[in-house]
């Protein structure tokens, strides 16, 4: 490709020139590997009657995550905010709760919906997660947990966060939307904490839809979340708990299941994806991809390129111009929770204490990968990329 051919918005619009894709390629499409016996199971949900109220399907995709992260409790959730939601308020959280600012703003959303700050610490610049040292310094007296967030599936600090946490009475629970099917220390995410949170929307590479839920070796804490989720029911006719409506519906449970059988074809489609990308990207300058531990399990979900000072052009730059080529790349978490709304307001200084989630908010691109990937994608990136660090 040269940059004659390279478009932008402004181009498409004074020009008429066509994309390079005819459709929009998307960050986050649905992978719906498993259709046919999505179908099987959907008729058999039918002719079963059940459609929602912990029905047999949601108790055997509960039973299979269990199985497939050993962990004893698994509670599925009809998404992953609510999910979030339970987890923190089971959990007895209140006052403070410590936060990444880079994470989708569920993460902060959960706690202020429940009238709890959510304080923002910043991030370490070569993982992108919590940075523990920032976590210590933004204690106080009315701290009462912390939430840590594995994000692009690769995992917080999880023996330093727990750490900080026992010394000083924490409350600890991971925000997992990103890490299904990853590990730590060879350990599969789920277990680690008091709870573990995971989303499975339809962006996720195992999805049940829409869903969610909190996997955990707690007893007495599943018990809880599982009356939360059910408006504190017990029986036909008696509550015994505060709750909500958090139940996930059968026909969810059974695009869980028709996926968690199809797993493996993504999980291969993304990690080859990835290597594509790798090698396309491999020798421009200023470009470097987020790599993944060879020791551990990642799914690969997220291809996430980060560009540094020797890439002479800037980061919404770049995007505009994939964008102008129908490839929808995507910013994330930009511009960081912190700045966003009401926190911008209620907060107006807390970037002077988040530098390094400042920085990384404004080099960080997440290209499309999944299983609907149309050819040449990642071949076009590459071109687009090598030519814009020409500074052309």
């Amino acid at each position: 490709m040269s940059s004659k051919s390279i478009r932008t918005p402004s181009d498409l619009a004074i020009h008429g020139a066509a994309p390079a894709f005819a459709s929009p390629v998307h960050v986050g499409r649905p992978n719906t590997g498993g259709r046919e016996r999505f179908m099987v199971l959907a008729a058999e949900m039918f002719e079963r009657g059940w459609l929602t109220n912990n029905g047999p399907m949601v108790q055997e995709l509960e039973r299979r995550i269990c199985d497939q992260l050993g962990v004893k409790h698994c509670i599925a959730m009809c998404n992953g905010t609510i999910a979030l939601e339970i987890a923190v308020r089971a959990l007895g959280m209140q006052g403070e709760v410590i936060i990444p600012s880079w994470t989708f703003v569920a993460t902060a959303h959960c706690l202020y919906w429940q009238g709890i700050t959510p304080v923002f610490a910043d991030v370490d610049p070569a993982t992108h997660n919590l940075d523990p040292a920032s976590v210590r310094r933004m204690i106080t007296p009315r701290t009462s947990g912390i939430i840590g967030v594995h994000v692009w599936g690769r995992p917080a600090p999880v023996s330093d966060l727990q750490d900080i946490a026992d010394e000083h009475g924490l409350a600890l629970m991971f925000d997992a939307s990103h890490a299904f099917g990853c590990s730590h220390q060879g350990r599969s995410i789920g277990s680690f904490g008091r709870a573990e949170v995971f989303s499975f929307h339809a962006t996720k590479w195992f999805n049940t839809f829409e869903g969610g839920a909190v996997t955990t070796n707690d007893d007495e804490l599943a018990e809880k979340m599982r009356l939360m989720r059910n408006f504190g029911f017990v029986h036909f006719d008696k509550v015994i708990h505060p709750g909500t409506n958090g139940k996930m519906p059968e026909v969810c449970a059974a695009m869980g299941l028709a996926n968690l059988d199809a797993m493996e074809t993504v999980l291969a489609s993304n990690r080859a994806h990835y290597e594509h990308y790798r090698r396309a990207l491999a020798d421009i300058p200023g470009v470097r991809l987020v790599a993944y531990a060879e020791q551990e399990r990642n799914n690969h979900h997220y291809v996430v390129a980060e560009l540094d000072e020797a890439f002479p052009v800037r980061r919404d730059q770049v995007v505009a111009t994939l964008h102008a080529e129908n490839i929808l790349a995507r910013k994330y978490f930009w511009p960081g929770c912190h700045r966003m709304k009401p926190y911008a307001d209620l907060f107006p200084h807390a970037g002077l204490v988040l530098p390094v989630t400042a920085a990384v908010s404004e080099r960080v691109v997440v290209l499309p990968s999944g299983t609907t990937l149309p050819g040449g994608t990642v071949d076009t990136i590459g071109d687009v990329l090598r030519v814009l660090a020409q500074g052309t």
